[in-house]
């Protein structure tokens, strides 16, 4: 009963701030990189659009240092939605969370159910975020050197950088990092200068790979040298650190198959091996006379 009752009158205070939010959103000039018209008009019919303005009644929640790192990590991850409708899904989840275990609850456990729910819904979206980001951070680092032979071999048939950036971006299969490339080039486009384009993608992922990639052509640039002899160097450097990861995950698979091992591998084994012998053992058990009379 205490349940329903706080869940009631959260759902009042909720609704009666949202009479005080205006019904519309603060229309601001985007750049839709990459995108065209029926693509922007997809894009507008997601699940997330028509719940805009319900999750305007976050905007408050989600302001200063909150809302800088859940654009960031929204942006990295590729999540079609913005901080307040992340927040809202949060919220949304953790009303499912207590809304689906509250058959079980006890009298006793409220406080414990509400906390457990709300601190369910709650991270279960950002690990979601970060596995997210994790993955797209792992296929850049695996198509960085490639992408780099590329703009090398552009460079060396006679290209400057930003043509040899525009062709690579035309004519590669879409993938994260081409993406990213694109994003550079959009950047450029629009009047951002190619040294504050580079150094802003390499501070988007923080990636060691990226920075290097981004110090080589900033440096690069500055100094007037070869882009073509940079690019070369660079792209070597990456293919030894990647075999070099190569190595340390095949030095880590003993240990991790160590676990599944000694959970599921030698307990069949066990049975296997020791059952016929157990099984034989209480049929004819020798030590069935020992003792008797």
């Amino acid at each position: 009963m205490l349940a329903l009752l706080l869940l009631f009158t959260y759902l009042c205070a909720f609704f009666f701030v949202l009479g005080f939010v205006p019904v519309e959103w603060e229309k601001r000039p985007t750049l839709a990189l990459g995108l065209g018209p029926e693509a922007l008009k997809k894009k507008k019919k997601t699940l997330f659009s028509h719940i805009r303005k319900l999750a305007m009644i976050n905007k408050p929640l989600c302001s200063g240092p909150l809302r800088k790192r859940m654009t960031r990590d929204l942006t990295m991850a590729r999540a079609d939605m913005n901080p307040e409708e992340f927040m809202l899904v949060k919220e949304i989840l953790g009303a499912l969370m207590l809304f689906i275990t509250f058959p079980s609850i006890k009298s006793d456990m409220v406080f414990f159910w509400i906390c457990m729910g709300l601190a369910s819904g709650y991270m279960l979206p950002e690990f979601w975020l970060k596995g997210k980001i994790k993955k797209i951070k792992a296929v850049i680092v695996k198509e960085l050197p490639d992408a780099i032979d590329l703009l090398g071999l552009c460079v060396n048939a006679g290209l400057d950088f930003m043509l040899s950036l525009k062709w690579v971006v035309e004519k590669s299969t879409p993938s994260a990092m081409i993406d990213e490339l694109n994003t550079v080039l959009q950047e450029i486009s629009v009047g951002k200068t190619r040294r504050d384009a580079i150094k802003d993608l390499a501070l988007r992922y923080e990636l060691p790979d990226l920075s290097t990639f981004a110090r080589t052509l900033v440096q690069a640039d500055k100094m007037g040298t070869s882009v073509t002899e940079a690019l070369n160097i660079l792209s070597e450097d990456m293919r030894i650190a990647r075999y070099r990861r190569g190595e340390q995950l095949a030095l880590k698979a003993p240990m991790k198959m160590l676990v599944p091992l000694l959970l599921f591998i030698f307990p069949v084994v066990a049975i296997l091996v020791a059952g016929p012998i157990l099984l034989d053992f209480m049929e004819s058990n020798p030590f069935q006379g020992v003792g008797g009379r």
